[in-house]
């Protein structure tokens, strides 16, 4: 506790996967992100624990993997089953640190809620999904959702766009008002001795991709960078693959039955798209780095860049997120802390452990709290004073009645197929990145020596809890 008490600025991403220059994205425009890549420990191989909002937030505010909470769905609220867990931020506040949200850090919709009691403030909430066209008429489904609608109030609402190309301001949408009021509450913190926790969540490139027309014309649509396969994997089992899913909840959107792949036009504009949203919210970060800055809070602030899971361009022919492969799963993960130079990271590290790392950095008591944690902090690591803690990072997901585990090491990803009270023989997929980060085949043969090796580990992790109820009453 005698060591330096550091501020965190934490800036989650929603559906941020490594489109960024510093991650070696040459079609990419994110100056912002590249030079604090330039201060920060940047991880290659990060990765989330469950590629979808609500639980990979969870996995990062709670410590706790999906598999150890039994949280891996909406509509269920963490205090229902873990009603004194410590979140990050609440350990923070718990130390005598500020601690605040701006913009989305739990996820709110789809029958979720906030927790004030992480945080010293209320919370400064703003839309997810939002159109700024002025001949709309009335919410559309997605909208509704994200305002805790039920799924039968807002399957009846119409389909929204999935993109909005207009001459506007930052601020028409969401994530330009969130930096406006996070550059303000940084200037009022620079002014108290009081350290802080402050986390900013911007919800670009998520769909829709409603962007400033400015960073759309940043990008030539002729150079759009397409998928190079947009077929299964060979031997993919069927339930680990997808079509249709969050996309087809937009207009003109065809179902996998009309088209499959979707036609090149549309998978160019749908790219273009995401990259003009990375870029928007590149620009929204280089308003807050710059106060940070101009404030004199950079020497004494801990900078965190995360994306809560990876997303699918149309590689494999899927798109979003919520499956076991490697796009899907991959992240960003800057951590800038001003006693370090800035470096690559070639260790591999999930979600969970960015609560104990933060906590070893800011000096605060090592983690005493109800819920289960399963992360481990990199802090010592990052100084040079100790080997990597992992050598295999653990992620999950539901899909088709079964939950699909998995193990990612440097080469090889293993994911086993089972229903979760695991009363069924599991199926298997393994998969080789030797030659990129797509996968083209699923090579499982139980005599296979990859396979034999990381089923050893994926068998002494602890047995998956089964999924908790809806919840029936509301954080907020």
């Amino acid at each position: 506790m005698a060591q330096k008490k550091y501020n965190v600025l934490f800036i989650a991403v929603d559906d941020l996967r490594p489109t960024i220059g510093a991650y070696d994205d040459e079609f990419a425009k994110t100056p912002a992100m590249d030079r604090l890549a330039g201060e920060s420990q940047v991880f290659d191989r990060a990765y989330s624990n469950q590629a979808v909002c609500i639980a990979s937030r969870y996995n990062l505010l709670l410590g706790a993997r999906s598999t150890s909470t039994g949280l891996y769905d909406f509509g269920r609220a963490f205090r229902d089953y873990y009603p004194d867990a410590v979140t990050m931020p609440e350990n923070f506040k718990n130390n005598d640190y500020y601690s605040a949200a701006i913009g989305k850090v739990f996820h709110v919709g789809h029958g979720t809620y906030n927790d004030e009691q992480s945080w010293s403030a209320p919370h400064f909430y703003d839309n997810v999904v939002e159109y700024a066209a002025k001949n709309r008429c009335g919410p559309t489904r997605e909208e509704a959702l994200f305002e805790n609608a039920s799924w039968e109030e807002a399957s009846v609402l119409p389909k929204g766009a999935p993109w909005e190309c207009l001459d506007i301001a930052d601020e028409a949408y969401a994530d330009g008002r969130v930096a406006n009021e996070a550059v303000s509450r940084l200037a009022e913190l620079s002014k108290t001795a009081k350290p802080f926790f402050l986390a900013v969540g911007f919800a670009r490139p998520h769909l829709p991709f409603t962007v400033p027309k400015k960073y759309w014309d940043l990008y030539n649509p002729d150079d759009i960078p397409m998928p190079s396969q947009q077929t299964n994997p060979v031997n993919s089992l069927p339930f680990a693959v997808k079509r249709d899913g969050e996309i087809s909840q937009y207009l003109s959107i065809p179902n996998a039955n009309e088209a499959d792949p979707f036609p090149d036009s549309l998978t160019r504009k749908l790219i273009h798209g995401y990259y003009a949203g990375v870029s928007y919210v590149d620009e929204q970060i280089a308003k807050l780095l710059h106060q940070l800055k101009e404030t004199g809070l950079d020497s004494k602030t801990i900078v965190v860049i995360w994306g809560d899971h990876g997303y699918l361009l149309g590689e494999m022919g899927m798109w979003t997120k919520h499956v076991n492969h490697e796009l899907a799963n991959r992240i960003p993960l800057m951590i800038r802390v001003p006693e370090l130079k800035g470096k690559k990271i070639d260790a591999l590290i999930e979600t969970v452990d960015i609560f104990p790392t933060l906590t070893e950095f800011c000096g605060l008591p090592e983690l005493a709290v109800p819920q289960p944690i399963d992360g481990v902090s990199y802090a010592s690591f990052l100084k040079g004073h100790a080997s990597e803690p992992r050598h295999y990072v653990y992620h999950c997901f539901p899909r088709g009645g079964k939950l699909g585990r998995a193990i990612r090491t440097d080469r090889y990803r293993l994911v086993a197929w089972q229903k979760i009270d695991q009363s069924d023989k599991p199926q298997y997929e393994l998969f080789d990145y030797r030659n990129g980060l797509i996968e083209k085949e699923n090579i499982w043969d139980e005599k296979h020596p990859a396979f034999l090796t990381l089923k050893a580990m994926l068998d002494r992790e602890l047995k998956p809890q089964k999924f908790r109820p809806v919840s029936k009453s509301k954080i907020k």
